[in-house]
């Protein structure tokens, strides 16, 4: 399954502009992804900090009624995450239930799932906010970015090009197959 790539140079929230998409009709699976974002979103209502410089993409595709339920979805997406991430990091890299990637206890990675139905049908839209290369100031956790931790060099576009193929596989995936081969297959590591 091939994501089709949405370009902006600023939104206010690439979930935001993911559901303005499905809302026009634009249901294509699709990856989209912003050089910066002016209100972006974090989970229960809360602000995701997001400095110029860092990833800020959406991927939102259709859940089919004879697919996985969101809540294994929502499992899955951190692993998703953590398993192309990881390469680049000298230290280990632990989720921190339910949607966020935490490097020696700093959160520098943050997922939002959401759903949405548009003409009887449901969509998954998945926001991903990764601190590449500025750790935000927030009073309420520790931050960090995954430069201070890199083995690696790294561009932005190369991890949003890996996130992009590892979603077309994990799309493809759970379009296929239960969750109990997809548990194994993504939870490793």
């Amino acid at each position: 399954m091939k994501l089709k790539i949405k370009k902006f140079d600023y939104v206010q929230s690439t979930n935001d502009e993911a559901i303005k998409l499905i809302k026009k009709n634009y249901i294509k699976p699709t990856l989209i992804f912003a050089n910066k974002q002016t209100k972006g979103k974090g989970t229960r209502g809360k602000k995701w900090i997001s400095n110029k410089g860092n990833i800020f993409i959406t991927i939102y595709y259709e859940i089919k009624s004879n697919q996985i339920k969101f809540e294994q979805i929502s499992i899955l997406n951190p692993h998703v995450i953590k398993n192309i991430i990881k390469k680049y990091s000298r230290f280990e890299i632990k989720i921190k239930w339910p949607n966020d990637l935490l490097i020696k206890k700093k959160k520098f990675c943050g997922i939002l799932q959401e759903i949405i139905e548009h003409k009887n049908k449901k969509y998954l839209i998945t926001g991903i906010g990764i601190n590449t290369f500025i750790a935000p100031k927030n009073k309420s956790f520790k931050s960090s970015r995954l430069l201070d931790s890199a083995k690696y060099l790294f561009t932005n576009s190369l991890i949003i090009k890996e996130i992009k193929e590892a979603y077309e596989v994990f799309i493809s995936d759970i379009y296929k197959y239960k969750f109990s081969f997809l548990r194994k297959k993504y939870l490793k590591g």
